[in-house]
C-alpha cells in the first residue's frame, strides 16, 4: 500500500499512517484503510488493530485540496458516504480497533479516530473539528459520533468555535480512554492491546457486535442526512470560499450564500 504499513507483534497489527506532511486523508488512503480491513479480518494472528500517524500527526484532516476536483453536491455526497462507510467498518469491525493520537486528530482525522473502539492520545495532543471554519461540515459521521461521546452542548461548542480540545481534555469529555506523554503513548497502548489480543476472539466480536445496541436509533437517519448536507453545503459559495482561503492560507470572508 502508498500510505498504510503495518507489523504484527504478539497479536497486535501496529499500522502507521504515513502522508506527509500531515496525514490527511485523502480518499485513497481511507480505501487503503478498508484494503487493511480485508487484509486482516480472518487473520488468526491478528487479534488486535492499533492504529498511529506517522511523524508530527496522527491526522490533520482531510485533504482539502481534493475537493476541488469535485463540483455537485451528488459528488460531495457520494464522497462523503464513502468515508461514512469505511469507518462505520471499523466502528462493526470483528476486531478491536484502538486509536493512538499524537500531534493532532482534526477534521476527518478525528472522525477517523471517533470510529475505532477506543482512543488513547497524548497530553498535549489536539483533536477538533474544525470544518465549520472552512465553511463546511464534518462529513465522516463527525456530527453523530461526537455527540455520542462528548454530549450535544459540548460536541456544539467543538464544531461551532472549530476549536480543538488537548487530549488531557478529551479523557475529562469522554472522547478519549487516557492520555499519556509523548513518550508513553505508543509502548503504553501497545501494552494495552496485547492485553486484549490474550482474550477470547469470539467474545471480544460479540462485544463489538452489543457495543453497536448502545447507539440511538436515529444515528443510521443521522448519517444518510450528514452526507446529504455535505453535499448540499460543498457546492455553496461560502463553502468554495473557505476552501479557496485555506488554500490561500487566509481569513475567508463568508457571505452566508
Amino acid at each position: 500500500m502508498e500510505f498504510l504499513s503495518w507489523k504484527v507483534d504478539d497479536g497486535v497489527a501496529v499500522v502507521s499512517i504515513s502522508r506527509p506532511p500531515a496525514n490527511a486523508l485523502s480518499q485513497g488512503l481511507i480505501n487503503e484503510v478498508n484494503e487493511l480491513l480485508d487484509a486482516v479480518e480472518h487473520d488468526e494472528a491478528v487479534r488486535v488493530i492499533v492504529l498511529h500517524g506517522e511523524g508530527r500527526f496522527f491526522s490533520a484532516g482531510a485533504d482539502i485540496k481534493e475537493f476541488t476536483d469535485v463540483q455537485t453536491g451528488e459528488e460531495f455526497a457520494k464522497l462523503a458516504k464513502n468515508g461514512q462507510f469505511v469507518f462505520e467498518r471499523i466502528e462493526t469491525f470483528s476486531k478491536p480497533v484502538i486509536a493512538a493520537i499524537h500531534g493532532a486528530a482534526l477534521g476527518g482525522g478525528l472522525e477517523l479516530a471517533m470510529s475505532c473502539h477506543m482512543r488513547f492520545v497524548t497530553e498535549k495532543a489536539k483533536l477538533g473539528l474544525p470544518e465549520l471554519q472552512l465553511g463546511l461540515i464534518p462529513g465522516f459521521a463527525g456530527t453523530q459520533r461526537l455527540p455520542r461521546y462528548v454530549g450535544v452542548a459540548k460536541a456544539a461548542e467543538m464544531m461551532f468555535t472549530s476549536d480543538p480540545i488537548s487530549g488531557v481534555e478529551a479523557v475529562q469529555w469522554g472522547l478519549a480512554n487516557r492520555a499519556y506523554s509523548d513518550e508513553d503513548l505508543l509502548p503504553t497502548t501497545l501494552e494495552i492491546a496485547k492485553k486484549i489480543a490474550k482474550k477470547s476472539p469470539v467474545a471480544l466480536k460479540a462485544a463489538i457486535h452489543m457495543l453497536q445496541y448502545s447507539k440511538p436509533a436515529s444515528f443510521f437517519e443521522g448519517v444518510a442526512a450528514e452526507a446529504e448536507s455535505f453535499g448540499t453545503v460543498f457546492v455553496s459559495a461560502d463553502a468554495k470560499e473557505g476552501i479557496q482561503a485555506f488554500i490561500e492560507k487566509r481569513e475567508p470572508v463568508f457571505k452566508g450564500k
